[in-house]
């Protein structure tokens, strides 16, 4: 082959691995002996499960103040980071000796309240007693934007910023030296049972998680039962959410469409992918979150290999409050026993 033919030949070539590629661009590490491609950008790229698991989540606790002692527990105000931006949380910390390779532990994610009403004491005293009580350390995040973590309160559905705080939160834990890091699961309320399941659905390893009337999990269920959360006031940038979710309509139709954009996004089409086990608890009487989501969930999981539980309520409402509430939290408790001790 003479020179000019040569030539053609490694264009020829160059041009076919690009479109063997799919147009992605390519990567060439130094020392490296092959292109390795990477996936090419697409708008919103950054709700889907895909893109999450490709980030890194590498956060630490930052300084602990101290705020009160429980009945065999004292808790802290500390913080961590998440995207660059300091997010605070109220850190429960077992008194005694730490077992040996550390107290087992619960990112616990709040559900929705107004971001500017949110302050890191309060709410959920009763439910995070409960789990010190029971010797868990418990890190109930603030999520960003909400009271006074720094960052834009970014929504739970569309946008993947929750999701982010959590996992960063995650890391913050496994990195502590008093802490299990193989033993941290999670628990979410309402919203967050979209924030924790998309959670464990980028990192698969999580152990385990209890939902409390969470809502969104296969993003059709949102379309077919909605929300009726009175207390959501609507933020100031609403104006730029709905032109986010017009365009995202727009782009990839309804959500919950069977667009391949919205199967990336719900973390339902990646349960197979999970490890860990799976508790829903939800009362019959929720007026906020109809029960619908749980049980339409709940089917789901019972096609999979994951260890699973539903518990209904007959009063309690969304909080699962009143006479409900103890049983609740024993049934959730003796989850977290199962997987986490």
């Amino acid at each position: 082959m003479n020179r000019f033919g040569f030539v053609v030949f490694v264009v020829i070539l160059a041009g076919l691995m690009y479109f063997l590629m799919g147009g992605s661009k390519s990567v060439v590490k130094k020392g490296a002996t092959s292109i390795i491609p990477t996936p090419t950008p697409f708008q919103f790229q950054e709700l889907t499960i895909p893109y999450l698991r490709n980030r890194s989540y590498l956060s630490k606790l930052g300084d602990k103040t101290f705020y009160q002692d429980g009945s065999n527990y004292k808790s802290y105000i500390t913080s961590y980071d998440s995207d660059g931006y300091k997010v605070n949380g109220l850190l429960t910390i077992p008194e005694g000796k730490v077992p040996t390779g550390g107290w087992p532990a619960i990112v616990f994610v709040h559900g929705y309240i107004p971001p500017s009403q949110y302050v890191t004491t309060e709410r959920y005293i009763d439910y995070v007693d409960y789990l010190a009580r029971n010797g868990y350390v418990v890190f109930k995040i603030d999520l960003r934007g909400n009271g006074k973590s720094e960052g834009n309160p970014g929504g739970s559905y569309y946008s993947s910023d929750y999701v982010i705080d959590t996992l960063n939160a995650y890391s913050a834990l496994q990195n502590a030296d008093f802490i299990n890091k193989d033993k941290i699961g999670m628990w979410g309320h309402s919203m967050a049972g979209n924030i924790v399941l998309r959670a464990l659905a980028v990192k698969k390893t999580i152990p385990v998680a209890v939902i409390w009337a969470g809502a969104g999990y296969s993003y059709s269920d949102l379309q077919k039962y909605g929300l009726n959360d009175q207390s959501y006031h609507p933020p100031a940038d609403v104006t730029r959410r709905q032109n986010t979710r017009s365009e995202l309509s727009k782009k990839y139709g309804e959500i919950g469409s069977d667009s391949e954009f919205w199967k990336q996004v719900a973390p339902t089409n990646y349960l197979n992918d999970l490890k860990g086990a799976i508790e829903l608890n939800h009362a019959v009487d929720d007026d906020v979150v109809n029960i619908g989501y749980s049980r339409d969930f709940i089917k789901l999981l019972d096609k999979t290999k994951i260890p699973h539980e539903l518990h209904e309520y007959p009063s309690g409402g969304h909080n699962i409050s009143g006479a409900s509430f103890v049983p609740a939290m024993e049934n959730t408790v003796a989850f977290f026993n199962m997987y986490l001790k």
